[in-house]
């Protein structure tokens, strides 16, 4: 008996012949991410080969959707779910999905999903432009982090590591590589390279990577920092504490939630001369935030953080500075946090191979879809497309 065709060509017939909503995209642009899929090459031989790795990205990419967390739980989806686009028949075995996955280039699949993230939020810019928002608030602000894969091993032994790259305004994860050799500090611009483009964007990061060759990185490229300081950099620090600080003007911020009183003071400086502007380069502006917490039944407690950033006093006030310095957090609470815990990184089973950074490519891309599908609610979302598995061939289609 032949074997159903489950090439490319099939995949995008089928996704041209589907009936779409009136208010969703039109086909030609509803094929975007499958056409970015076309850009991986296929690492198996031609000859016995019966499923398209497109067929099998986009199968793995609906299951993960609804919340698989292994090729088992993946090859079940597929052979169970009613798809409304049936781009291979019958579906690839478990084993099928963990042999092609495990072998995908990831920095080709990679590169892929972030030339296609990039063009949808190239696109929510453009519905932006013209609502009289101030420049200042509008600019690309990214937070740059890495994160552990709990369980999984590189090549050498290494416990693998990826670093990412997060839009603070959009919430889409732009960008991801492996930090080889568990280098961190080297991953830091090797994943920023791989956008096209940083000119006027402002890249914020954590303590570890406050670093003097960071900073000039960036400002070769036109991009600006944000980081945190801290114990790694002494010196820097001490100049920090020691800028006049009571004579500084400050913004003060009071949040009242969940039995909890909270309270930020704000303080900038600008660093224009003097020994902080030599001790880093291209630092612009020192920011001084001090936290005060109360809640029922606990001790208050105060948090002083200090940071520098090569933003003027023309580019960005306090107020951004401060919301800036906070949302940087945001690339743990909705990107690492969900997917360890709601999409399940941390429990899965697939650790060898090429499987388990591509799997993080499909937790990052299952995450977009779901927020420029409107979701906020990650795991409600995932609930969502579980008990109604046609909405997945919706959600693809539109992407």
């Amino acid at each position: 008996m032949p074997a159903y065709s489950s090439s490319p060509p099939s995949a995008l017939q089928a996704l041209a012949d589907a009936e779409l909503p009136s208010d969703r995209l039109s086909v030609a642009d509803s094929i975007s991410l499958v056409q970015a899929l076309r850009a991986v090459p296929d690492p198996r031989q031609r000859r016995g080969r019966r499923h398209g790795l497109q067929s099998v990205l986009l199968l793995a990419l609906g299951a993960v959707l609804a919340g698989a967390h292994s090729y088992a739980a993946i090859a079940d989806w597929a052979a169970q779910a009613d798809h409304a686009v049936t781009v291979c028949r019958p579906t690839p075995h478990a084993t099928t999905f963990g042999r092609v996955l495990a072998a995908v280039d990831v920095g080709a699949l990679e590169r892929a999903l972030t030339g296609w993230v990039l063009a949808r939020r190239a696109r929510l810019a453009d519905q932006r432009r013209g609502t009289g928002e101030p420049v200042a608030a509008g600019r690309q602000v990214l937070a740059v982090d890495g994160k552990t894969l709990r369980g999984a091993r590189d090549q050498t032994g290494t416990q693998a590591k990826l670093m990412a790259v997060y839009d603070h305004r959009d919430r889409l994860v732009l960008a991801q590589t492996d930090v080889g050799g568990g280098d961190e500090l080297a991953a830091f611009t090797a994943t920023l390279a791989t956008l096209p483009d940083l000119q006027d964007v402002l890249i914020t990061a954590d303590a570890l990577h406050c670093q003097r060759e960071h900073a000039a990185w960036l400002h070769a490229r036109g991009g600006h920092y944000l980081f945190t300081v801290k114990g790694n950099q002494p010196a820097l620090r001490q100049t920090l504490v020691r800028l006049p600080w009571a004579c500084a003007p400050g913004q003060l911020e009071r949040h009242h939630a969940h039995g909890r009183a909270e309270s930020r003071s704000v303080k900038v400086i600008d660093l224009e001369s003097g020994p902080t502007h030599r001790l880093f380069p291209h630092a612009a502006r020192a920011i001084k935030v001090v936290r005060r917490r109360r809640r029922r039944g606990h001790r208050p407690s105060i948090e002083t953080v200090y940071a520098i950033t090569s933003l003027t006093h023309r580019q960005a006030d306090p107020g951004l500075l401060a919301a800036w310095i906070r949302s940087h957090w945001c690339i743990e609470n909705r990107l690492h946090w969900i997917r360890d815990v709601t999409l399940g990184e941390d429990h899965s089973s697939i650790r060898t191979g090429a499987g388990p950074q591509v799997m993080a490519a499909l937790r990052n891309t299952a995450i977009n879809l779901a927020r420029l599908a409107g979701h906020t609610n990650i795991a409600a979302a995932q609930r969502h497309f579980a008990h109604q598995p046609a909405t997945v061939h919706r959600l693809l289609t539109a992407a």
